[in-house]
Formats: structure tokens, C-alpha cells, sequence
């Protein structure tokens, strides 16, 4: 035995420290490490640069809703109604998506109210298949509004999607239109609807009900378009401007009615909801 394991053996045993892998965060603008307790008390948002970060479905429904909102059940749908397969089955993305998510699919709705005034919200959640928009989200979409018809309350949508699902073909293309119809309904009922664009919102969910809102909103930096900056760029051959397709630069080219700081969007929804349904305000 040699004098270097004599040492070894008289040195006493510390037990490694079991350290979450999560006890930190780091923001992909600045770079900066942030706790991730003091991250989620901060709503995602960087305290260095200000940089808001993604933000799921329950968390975000917990985040604007007061207490006691209810989650609607999400409608039953086919799961693969193509058959779809790429370098795997269609079928096996939804389930670790599912697994992942712990949500039945990218669109998940609630009833509740927001400081007090009755609201239906929808969340789309890009953790799920990038918020993507297929059969299962239109679905929601439309459930979301008739619950707000019923309900006589105003639908707030907030939209994060990397544009339609491909895995299903022209039947996620044929959301756009259904969805649409969807909101004629809502304004047929005289109900408002309010559109929140987060980041990402783009392609299909872009071009049909993100942009039909009585009132558009985005938070800070958001990135909202249909196509992709460099599609754009090679297709009319020139460099687009500094910020192009971020919330602020939509609000500057009157494409935004309001570009909204997370910590304000709630007393600001609640806000709209007094102007745009003042019956529910007054009751």
C-alpha cells in the first residue's frame, strides 16, 4: 500500500451535499445568473435587463387569474388523425409532450375572474410542440369562447405558438378559418375579446385569431410575425430593420394597441374589462 492511500484512508468522509440541478437560472439577453426561486417571485422576468422569459400554462393562469378559477376540460379529439410518422410517430410526440407538460395539449382554458371582474382565459403553452395549433388547440379555442358566451364574459387569449402543426397537415390550416368563425360569435354575443401575444407568435396563429383582437397586446420584446426574418429577408432581398417583428417595433407601425411590463398585464386586463364590458364592472 502506498503512502498516498495511507493518507486517503485517515482523511475523514464528507458525505456529498445532494444540490438541485435548478437552483439557478440564466437569462438568455443578459446572460445574468438569477436565483430561480427569486426568477418565478419575479414572474420569469430577468431584474437585470428586464428580458421576459416563457411562461406555461398553470403558471400563467396563476399569474392573472384571482383564486378559485376553474380549468375547463379539454375536448376530445382524435390524437393522429393522419397517421402521421416523421423520424417518429406523431403519436409518440404527443405523449412526451403530455409527459412533459403535465397538459392534454398546447391550449388550455379556465374561467374565473381577474380582480374580481368574471373572465375566460386561454393560455397557449409553447412547451407544448412550440404552442403549435392543431385540431386539439382549435377545439380549445372554440370551447374557450362558448364558455365565455355562457358565462356572458369577456375571452382573453394568450398566444405563444411557433405556427401550425405540421404532423396534421391542412387539418391545423383549417383552424384558422374555425377559429375565426369562433370569434364572429363572441362579437355576435357582444362580448370583448382580448388578445395577449407573447413570445413566441407566429405563422398560422399569427395570421388568423392573434391578430383579430378588439384590443392587441403584447409584453415586452415579444417576437410576433408569419414568416421567419431570414424568409423575408431572401425573398424581398434587403435587410430588415434593427427589432423587426418585436413587440415594440409592431407597436411603433400601428400594429399593437399596447406593448404591457408581466408585473401590469393583470390590473391592465382588468382595466380593459371595465371599458369593454362595463355591465360586469358595475355588478
Amino acid at each position: 500500500m502506498s503512502w498516498i492511500d495511507n493518507v486517503r484512508k485517515r482523511i475523514p468522509f464528507i458525505a456529498k451535499r445532494d444540490t438541485p440541478d435548478n437552483l439557478w437560472t440564466k437569462c438568455p439577453e443578459c446572460g445574468s445568473m438569477i436565483f430561480a426561486k427569486e426568477y418565478d417571485e419575479n414572474l420569469r422576468v430577468c431584474p437585470s435587463c428586464g428580458h421576459h422569459g416563457r411562461v406555461g400554462a398553470a403558471m400563467r393562469l396563476e399569474q392573472i387569474l384571482d383564486p378559485g378559477y376553474i380549468l375547463l376540460p379539454a375536448p376530445a379529439v382524435p390524437d393522429d388523425p393522419l397517421k402521421f410518422r416523421d423520424t417518429k410517430k406523431y403519436s409518440d410526440r404527443l405523449k412526451e409532450a403530455r409527459a412533459k407538460t403535465h397538459e392534454q395539449d398546447a391550449l388550455v382554458n379556465a374561467t374565473g375572474a381577474i380582480e374580481g371582474l368574471p373572465a375566460v382565459v386561454g393560455v397557449q403553452d409553447f412547451g407544448f410542440m412550440g404552442g403549435s395549433m392543431g385540431v386539439a388547440v382549435g377545439a380549445a379555442f372554440v370551447a374557450g369562447i362558448r364558455a365565455a358566451i355562457q358565462h356572458k364574459a369577456p375571452y382573453i387569449i394568450f398566444t405563444a405558438a411557433g405556427g401550425a402543426r405540421m404532423q396534421e397537415g391542412i387539418l391545423s390550416l383549417m383552424q384558422m378559418p374555425r377559429t375565426t368563425a369562433a370569434i364572429q360569435e363572441l362579437h355576435d354575443a357582444g362580448l370583448p375579446y382580448i388578445v395577449v401575444m407573447t413570445d413566441p407568435t407566429t405563422g398560422g396563429v399569427t395570421a388568423s385569431y392573434a391578430m383579430l383582437g378588439d384590443v392587441q397586446l403584447a409584453e415586452p420584446g415579444a417576437l410576433i410575425g408569419f414568416a421567419g426574418q431570414r424568409v423575408i429577408e431572401q425573398t424581398i432581398r434587403e435587410k430588415l430593420p434593427e427589432g423587426f417583428q418585436r413587440a415594440e417595433y409592431l407597436l411603433d407601425h400601428g400594429m399593437l394597441d399596447m406593448v404591457v411590463p408581466r408585473a401590469d398585464l393583470r390590473a391592465k386586463l382588468a382595466s380593459l374589462i371595465g371599458y369593454l364590458a362595463p355591465e360586469k364592472a358595475a355588478a
